[in-house]
């Protein structure tokens, strides 16, 4: 029997196939079925569907053996066909389920997408929730003010109404970021229709003030200007007083550092030299203060160029810088209570003011010049008075701008003074008779005659950024109820300059800048006794200047020692570093308006050292004092940075 034979009977092709049973012989009429495909398992068992018919009767007829026949085939195919039914519907149920399968993942992958969208909403909410409560209301204050401005200059609304919506914004500041934080991304007319629905029961509270200056910390800094500005403005504010600052647009402004950067898309034109120019107007937020930006456009020069002092053309520069600001104020509807001038070079918006503006709706406004100091006047040609505007025939006199030592030109810081309401001159040590006979630089005569509108201010300082317990310079923080932080500080100085750690050794700090007045010379001196003593130095200073950097390095070489350590480029860390880790800081003098090593030594439990080069000897204005000369130790029941010395009027 071939195999073919086996295996077909068990596997069917076909429904209709039917079993053929051959016969051994057809003659005979005894005939025995053949036996059926036989499976036999490992313990001799007989599969029962295979198994062999029980024999027949010698004496069976052929019709039972027909009919034996025709029971099997019946008996077979309707097994075959349910076979196939069922295997039939379970292909079906297989598609079924494929088709339920493939519709399942798609659902799935469809879910997916959805929640990935809903996710990434989520996040893109929390983030724009985030941004707008992490202002604070100064901020959303000064968005809301500087859109008033590019409404008053896109035409939408009167300079009247848009005085009165910043006189709203500016008392009701407190309750404005509820209100508000939802509304800044909504186009000009929509917020206008906010304000003027809030605008109802607004009440005078405060006073106005802007600031016309060149510097502004962070944002561009040369001198005491800009520190003084920054914090100045932040004071005022927290008093409840609204206060801006209007700048030169410079090329190395640090935009970094201004939020909500914008530029008005309003034309803006300002007069100069006889004619109109135009200026981009651009605003933002810095520290809570709103800062406007003037950049212009014919003129581009006069502010895109490496540094922002010492140019032959300042004169133009600052004076069309004036006229720009004052054209700014007057065409956005603004009606500050204070203008707030700095130095000559915006001294000129004085008499601007007075012979051209104040007939524009600003008549209530006043004039206020800062001066932080009189060594700077810039004298020239009267002509050049016209260029903004103003008529050099009437205003060159000796009561007016007419230097008094050169009578040929124009001093125009004098003009500021004789122009202003009231006149502040920055001195934190000096009274107001000695700094009009002895400080004056040729404008007594015009001080004398001013003195009673003449006043003398400290210079000021934002102690928010110079506070060890906060300052996020330091390793540790610490403060004088908590001095622990203290000595960490010390070692970071220590290990950041490469000396020994020692907390026997007294670290000296010392910021040098080009303007701090030092006697390199005869501070070679101070700093050899000091070391022989144990005393460490670390001399900062300002790479940015090249006399300073040559000086140090001379210095160094000269004093060349393994605890003295020279950084020559101004580092902010650093320094915020070297007041918190030192035990003395040494100044040149107690009036330091650029650097303010005194006042922000007053912040850190340091000693405050003024170093009288011509007498070789340190005086310390602590509780206690020493010079190097002496045995220095700790004084153990007192703060670590207090130092003991038996001998406190040793000379070096």
């Amino acid at each position: 029997m071939s195999m073919a034979t086996l295996i077909n009977p068990a596997i069917p092709s076909s429904p209709s196939r039917r079993f053929s049973i051959p016969l051994t012989n057809p003659n005979s009429h005894f005939v025995k079925a053949p036996s059926l495909l036989r499976c036999v398992r490992k313990n001799g068992e007989i599969n029962g569907l295979s198994r062999t018919p029980p024999p027949m009767d010698n004496g069976g007829e052929d019709d039972a053996e027909t009919s034996l026949e025709e029971s099997s085939n019946v008996e077979l195919e309707s097994k075959n066909n349910e076979i196939w039914r069922l295997f039939k519907e379970a292909q079906q149920n297989i598609l079924y389920l494929n088709k339920q399968r493939v519709k399942a993942v798609d659902e799935l992958n469809k879910a997916k997408r959805e929640k990935q969208l809903l996710l990434n909403k989520i996040e893109q909410l929390e983030k724009e929730n985030k941004r707008v409560s992490g202002k604070d209301n100064l901020v959303v204050c000064w968005e809301l003010l500087l859109r008033i401005d590019s409404m008053v200059l896109g035409g939408m609304v009167s300079t009247e109404e848009a005085s009165k919506l910043r006189r709203m914004v500016i008392d009701s500041k407190v309750s404005l970021v509820d209100v508000f934080s939802g509304l800044l991304q909504q186009r000009d007319a929509e917020l206008l229709a906010e304000l003027r629905l809030f605008s109802e029961g607004s009440k005078r509270k405060g006073y106005h003030v802007i600031h016309i200056c060149t510097e502004m910390e962070p944002l561009i800094s040369v001198g005491p200007l800009a520190p003084y500005i920054t914090g100045l403005s932040r004071a005022l504010q927290r008093k409840g007083h609204l206060v801006e600052v209007i700048l030169p647009k410079y090329a190395s402004l640090d935009l970094d550092e201004v939020q909500g950067l914008r530029e008005i898309e309003a034309d803006s034109y300002s007069f100069f030299n006889g004619q109109l120019h135009g200026n981009r107007i651009w605003t933002g937020v810095v520290r809570g203060i709103g800062v406007t930006f003037i950049q212009p456009l014919y003129f581009s020069s006069f502010f895109n160029r490496d540094g922002i002092y010492d140019h032959p053309d300042d004169f133009e520069r600052f004076t069309y810088f004036s006229r720009a600001s004052l054209d700014y104020i007057a065409k956005s509807g603004k009606q500050p209570d204070v203008l707030h001038l700095h130095n000559w070079e915006t001294a000129i918006v004085g008499p601007l003011f007075w012979d051209i503006f104040a007939k524009q709706g600003l008549g209530n406004t006043r004039i206020l010049l800062t001066c932080q100091g009189f060594d700077s006047q810039c004298l020239d040609e009267p002509d050049k008075l016209a260029l903004c505007g103003l008529d050099p025939d009437r205003l060159h006199r000796p009561d007016r701008f007419q230097d008094t030592a050169k009578t040929h030109l124009v001093n125009i810081l004098k003009g500021g003074v004789v122009y202003s309401n009231k006149v502040i001159v920055m001195s934190s040590m000096h009274s107001k008779g000695r700094i009009i006979h002895s400080m004056s630089h040729g404008l007594e005569p015009t001080l004398t005659m001013h003195k009673e509108k003449l006043l003398v201010a400290p210079y000021g300082f934002d102690n928010s950024t110079w506070d060890p317990s906060t300052d996020k310079f330091l390793p540790v923080n610490y403060s004088t109820e908590n001095m622990r932080g203290k000595y960490a500080c010390k070692v970071a100085v220590q290990q950041q300059a490469g000396i020994s750690t020692h907390a026997s050794s007294i670290l000296v700090g010392c910021i040098i800048s080009e303007e701090s007045g030092f006697d390199l010379e005869k501070l070679k001196a101070v700093v050899r006794n000091a070391i022989r003593e144990g005393a460490q130095f670390v001399f900062l200073g300002n790479g940015s200047v090249s006399t300073t950097y040559r000086a140090l390095r001379s210095f160094q070489e000269a004093v060349e020692d393994s605890n003295v350590k020279f950084f020559y480029n101004y580092d902010e860390a650093l320094s915020h570093l070297v007041f918190a880790g030192s035990d003395i800081m040494l100044c040149h003098s107690f009036h330091d308006p650029l650097l303010q090593v005194p006042v922000s030594s007053m912040h850190y439990p340091v000693m405050k050292t003024k170093c009288h080069l011509r007498k070789y000897k340190m005086l310390i204005i602590t509780r206690l004092a020493f010079p190097f000369g002496s045995k220095i130790m700790w004084s153990q029941s007192t703060q670590p940075s207090i130092l003991t010395s038996e001998h406190c009027n040793r000379v070096i």
